[in-house]
């Protein structure tokens, strides 16, 4: 998951920061409203964490601007305050929830979860994709029930193909959802992880359910999503080899 934090106070943002990374979780930071919407216009996150007062303006201001960007990227704010129209107020801009400082940890990292999840179109905290399994609490992954061992790496590349399933994803956007543009190596290094997880889900399936578009990037597919790709194949040889 990457999420950007739009927080002006340095204490909370390092405080923040270091928690969602704990879990994982790569992090950028905004500390004004200007900053986070060239950042949102630039890049693709899962979520936003916003302050509602920014030093140049409102968190109101900056939800009404994406969304006239037509940027869809679902809002989490976080507030001092707690009174009801400001509340009210940000659910009508377009805000996806409201925290109130100070918050619970494990209050801020449920409520990430479930909106990302709802945005991505999963209602509960495990995904499933066929036989695959991904639990997101506990970072563990089944096959028809049984345990797959993955690398934390594997695991965030599953994570954001099952997030997007269907969906070609670039080597670069895997590149970004595992480092955040901090210390990233070679794009090749993409080609590798993706390889070592292949083979681990086509061991425990029987299937190959990540395909390759050759020049865009990667794609995990349903099963019969597969299968019918393979009979088609199947089919265009017989015919190639009639004719």
């Amino acid at each position: 998951m990457r999420v950007l934090l739009v927080e002006d106070d340095p204490v909370s943002a390092r405080t923040i920061g270091l928690m969602l990374k704990s879990v994982q979780i790569i992090v950028d930071h905004a500390a004004s409203g200007d900053e986070a919407i060239d950042l949102v216009r630039t890049y693709d996150y899962d979520i936003v964490i916003l302050d509602f007062l920014l030093p140049d303006m409102k968190g109101a201001d900056v939800i009404r601007e994406m969304r006239r960007m037509k940027n869809a990227t679902p809002v989490l704010v976080l507030s001092g305050l707690s009174d009801q129209q400001t509340k009210v107020r940000s659910f009508e801009l377009g805000a996806d929830d409201y925290l109130v400082k100070p918050f619970d940890r494990e209050e801020l990292l449920a409520r990430l979860r479930a909106i990302v999840r709802r945005a991505k179109g999963f209602a509960e905290s495990t995904l499933r994709v066929g036989p695959i399994e991904l639990r997101l609490g506990a970072r563990e992954v089944f096959v028809n029930g049984r345990p797959v061992h993955l690398t934390g790496k594997e695991f965030s590349i599953l994570e954001l193909l099952m997030l997007r399933r269907g969906t070609v994803l670039s080597k670069e956007a895997f590149l970004n959802h595992l480092y955040g543009g901090i210390d990233e190596p070679e794009i090749k290094i993409i080609d590798v992880f993706v390889c070592k997880l292949r083979k681990k889900l086509a061991e425990a399936t029987g299937a190959q359910l990540i395909g390759t578009v050759w020049g865009r990037g990667y794609v995990l597919r349903e099963p019969h999503e597969v299968a019918s790709a393979t009979k088609g194949s199947e089919t265009t040889r017989v015919e190639a080899q009639a004719v």
